[in-house]
This record gives C-alpha cells, structure tokens and sequence, in this order.
C-alpha cells in the first residue's frame, strides 16, 4: 500500500556489526563485490538494507527541495519532468529499467538521479523473495553513464555516488570509482601544509602556550597542573605572572601551582620589582590560599619595605591581597597611612580607587587588628567601600538568584520588611536585609534605622557574628546570596573578597544569613523557594505575618 503524501517513512536503523562502510575521502579497502554480496545475501527489509547503505529510505512522494545539490524543484517550468523522472527512478522494478529511464531521458536527467539510481540499485539487489538478476552489461552501461556526467556532478553527489558504488561491489580500482574519486579531488583543494612553528624551548614553550587566546578564555586545569611540575629554569618571572593570573582569572585554586609561586617569589626576590610581586600575590588572596611556604610573608615583607615608596599603587595592590588573607604586616599599613603617602597619591591618577583600598584596609584595622598603634585613614579621605554590587554579580545577574528570592521574601513578609541592595556603612552592598526585635518579630524596615554604627560602639575582638556589637534592641539580618561564582571553581572555597565581606559584616554586628547555591538550584519553582526561605528565617527564631507584629 502507497504511503499518503507527506507521511514520514520508516527511519533507517543504523548499519549492523558486521556492515563497516567507509566514508566520503577515505580510503577504499572493501574486496571487488564484498559488499554486493552482503546485499544479495541479506535477508531483511529495504529500510535495513538502506540502513546499510547509510541512505535514508527512499520516500516516493517526497519531491521538495533537493537534497543532493541540485536547484529547488517546485517553481521552475522543467519542475514537473524532473519530480517525474525522480518518482519513475524510485519506482522501478529492475536495473534495466533504471538504465532505460536514465538513457531515454537525457534533457530531464539531473545530477543527483544518478545517487537516486545507485540507491534504487541496492534497494532493489535486497529485494525479496529473491532478487531480479543483473546483467553485467547493464551495470557497465550504468557506470559508463556517470562516469560521462560525472563532471557536472556537485561535490555533495560525488560523495554519495562515490559512497554507493563502492558499497554495491563496484571495484576500488574500476573506471567508476577512479572517475568519481579523480572528480572529488578535483572538487577539494588541496590542504596547504601547516606553517613551520618555531622552535621553542623551556620557558618559551610554557609562555606561548599560556599567552594563546583559546588557552586565555577557557581554563585548562588539568594542563595549570601539570605546568606545577616544570623545572625551576623553565620558569620565568613572565611565565609565573602568566600562570598566577590564569588562575584568578578563572578561579583554580591549585595549591601545588601556587605554592610553586610562593616559593618562587621566596627564591627570586631581590630580582622582583612590586609591580611583578603585585601580580604574583594576586591569586592568594583571590583564591583565599594562604601557602604554607614559611618564609612567604617575611618575604613580602621585606619587598613592600623596600619597594613602598617607588611604586604606590602596586603597595597597595599587595595589601589588598594579603588583607583578604587576614595577613597585613604593621609596618606596611604604618607607611600607607602616613600623611606623606595619601598627600603623593592624591595628586595621581588613581587616587579614588587608591583611596577606596585604603578605606578597606582601615576598616580591617579597625574590626581585625585591635593591637595596632599606628595612624589611620584620615575621615575626610575615606570613600564607601563597595558602594554597589560588584562588577562580576552585574555581570552575571542574569543567572543570579536574587530576583527570585526578591519575590520570595515579598510574597513571605511584605515589600515594607526587607531591603534589597541597601549599602550600610563603611560601604558594603547587602543582598537582602531585615530588622528584628528582641523577640524574634520581622519588624517594617521604614519605621527602624537599618544601620549599625561604624565603628561599632563596642566590638570586642573576635565576637561571633550572632552577637550583635550594638545597644540597638533590634537586630540587623542580612540574607546573604552565595552563588556559583562567589566560590573557587572547586565550590567549596568562598573567594576571598566575599569571605572578607562577610566576616566584616559580621565583626560589625549583622547576623548572617547565608544562601548557598546549590540549595536555592535545588529548588523547583517560587512555591519551593517560598518553603526553603520560610525554613531558614524560622530556624533563626524569626516571626511575622499577624503573630509576628
């Protein structure tokens, strides 16, 4: 029974185990009609034996644009014969019918009929009961026919033709294969031989490989580990800047590769100027990895005083780092905070962004180290810190969770109970921030001040975070997003700017309430999210809605 116009036919299984078939531009290895006598021999079903021949079915009726290179059939005024011709191809009842519609036809004959009879060849060679039989005269007529068209031929049915012919038995060195494969070389230009590289050699070969843009975009961990193992002569002070800021960059917290840098520094560091040290110190603080290398920061130390005086910015640059690691060194914050210091760098070019490190580094003085004696950050230089959320959460927000929870809480508590974005002195953005009573109630944000004083009132060293540092009855909660990218790749490690930000908030009496990643992904949905936020706000003891005030 004929299949309706536009059914879609049987799809083709994949060639059985036994069934190799070598592709478009390989070399053609099958024995002279090996693979015709798998056909012949083949007890099974068109559809399988054209799954064999890696061909789709032939489908009577399908006559849209055509998928061997030749122009659409459905407008111009020969459209007609040459679906006609196609339709007689597909339908005829032995190869000598082939051969005579093929020769009968000359003017209607497209390129791709030839692919249509060598596919209807093999189709038919399967048929069953048994197959019709084949003269050798008309296969040879056959050949001859593509073999004098052949050069009309795309090159998409070269392919093909040349795929079938060798598939149907016909011999690898007979004149239809040698025509349809001199015709494909013909159609493929040849490959130009690849540039000669230049020679590289220790350091030279790890800088090349390190500077190459695909290398550049996409971590390579594996590769950033194994480079760890390179002999200390193949490292240059311009390789390990390399390698330090692939790994910021991408957040690899690889402790072999960067106590390979600590030890680095540690051995050249007469030979390294602040500006390479800035670079090199970069990823410890970043990755929050404080090396065990015993004498890194008396190394440091020792170049910051020898350096701080030539290069501000750079100063400055290792301070932040080793402030995120909990590691400043008085001598070095005794000198940037020196009326000398901040007068130089006021009249520099980056003095706001010097001036807001600065600020960071007295606010660490003033929440981490309550034994230094030494000058401070005067008040009218100080900036906010962070006065909006950084750079990489805009960048991304669109991946954040943060609308999503915005809504949670608004439908949980109400908009007038939480603040979104609220930067609280000295200059922290907050994710999301509440104000609750002594007694657990969530209280309207417009009616509390939703500041703690900085510096706090009193703030004993090391007080734990749910303690707030203030007389204010009423406590500060700050719902606190940990995203995917607020972590080293590995996801366990918060880096260090946001694990700063958060013990800095918590020293100054806000109690924190984290949101992990993998949690809020956990999630199914705003009904999910609203349960998940309602769990964590009860296990603080926190109330709301008519029984909360």
């Amino acid at each position: 029974m004929r299949r309706p116009r536009g059914e879609p036919g049987p799809r083709a299984p994949r060639p059985t185990e036994g069934a190799t078939c070598a592709g478009p531009g390989e070399s053609w290895s099958p024995s002279p009609n090996s693979m015709l006598r798998v056909l012949l021999s083949a007890q099974t079903s068109p559809a399988r034996l054209s799954g064999l021949l890696l061909i789709p079915p032939v489908q009577p009726c399908c006559l849209g644009p055509s998928k061997w290179g030749d122009r659409p059939l459905g407008g111009g005024p020969s459209a007609g014969p040459v679906q006609g011709l196609q339709r007689l191809l597909e339908q005829a009842k032995s190869p000598g019918e082939l051969l005579r519609w093929l020769g009968q036809n000359p003017s209607k004959v497209r390129a791709h009929h030839y692919s249509v009879a060598l596919r209807r060849l093999g189709q038919l060679l399967g048929s069953r009961p048994r197959p019709p039989p084949v003269e050798q005269v008309t296969l040879q007529d056959l050949s001859q026919l593509i073999i004098r068209n052949c050069p009309s031929f795309d090159i998409h049915t070269i392919h093909v033709c040349l795929h079938l012919a060798v598939l149907l038995g016909f011999p690898s060195d007979g004149p239809l294969v040698c025509a349809l494969e001199q015709e494909r070389r013909l159609r493929v230009p040849p490959k130009p031989p690849p540039p000669l590289q230049p020679l590289l050699r220790g350091g030279q070969g790890l800088e090349a490989a390190l500077s190459c843009p695909r290398f550049l975009r996409y971590p390579r961990q594996h590769l950033i580990s194994s480079l760890a193992e390179a002999r200390p002569e193949e490292l240059t002070p311009h390789v390990m800047v390399l390698l330090a800021q692939h790994l910021a960059r991408h957040r690899l917290r690889e402790p072999q590769l960067l106590e390979a840098i600590a030890h680095f520094l540690v051995v050249q560091e007469t030979q390294l100027s602040s500006k390479v040290v800035q670079k090199l110190v970069l990823p410890f603080g970043r990755l929050n990895y404080l090396p065990l290398e015993q004498q890194f920061m008396p190394c440091l130390e020792r170049i910051l005083a020898r350096e701080a005086g030539v290069a501000p910015l750079a100063t400055v640059n290792i301070l932040m780092s080793l402030c995120q690691l909990r590691c400043l060194p008085f001598r070095a914050l005794h000198f940037v905070f020196s009326p000398g210091f901040i007068n130089y760098i006021s009249g520099t070019p980056h003095a706001l962004i010097v001036r807001r490190y600065l600020s960071l580094l007295d606010t660490a003085v003033e929440l981490e180290l309550p034994g230094y004696r030494g000058p401070r950050l005067p008040r009218r230089q100080q900036v906010p810190i962070f006065p909006q959320p950084l750079i990489t959460d805009r960048a991304r927000c669109k991946y954040s969770h943060k609308d999503i929870v915005a809504e949670g809480l608004r439908q949980l508590l109400g908009e007038e109970k939480y603040r979104q974005d609220l930067t609280v002195p000295p200059g922290y953005c907050t994710d999301f921030l509440l104000c609750v009573s002594s007694s657990g109630a969530v209280l309207p944000v417009r009616t509390q001040d939703p500041f703690l004083p900085y510096p706090p009132r009193s703030c004993p060293q090391g007080q734990a975070a749910s303690s707030p540092t203030t007389r204010d009855p009423a406590q500060r909660v700050v719902l606190v997003l940990r995203e995917r990218w607020h972590f080293c790749r590995d996801g366990r490690v918060l880096l260090g700017s946001r694990a700063l930000r958060e013990r800095h908030l918590g020293l100054m009496g806000y109690q924190l309430l984290p949101l992990p990643f993998e949690e809020l992904e956990s999630q199914r949905g705003l009904p999910q999210l609203k349960s998940y936020l309602r769990q964590k706000l009860q296990a603080l003891g926190l109330r709301w809605g008519p029984e909360g005030g």
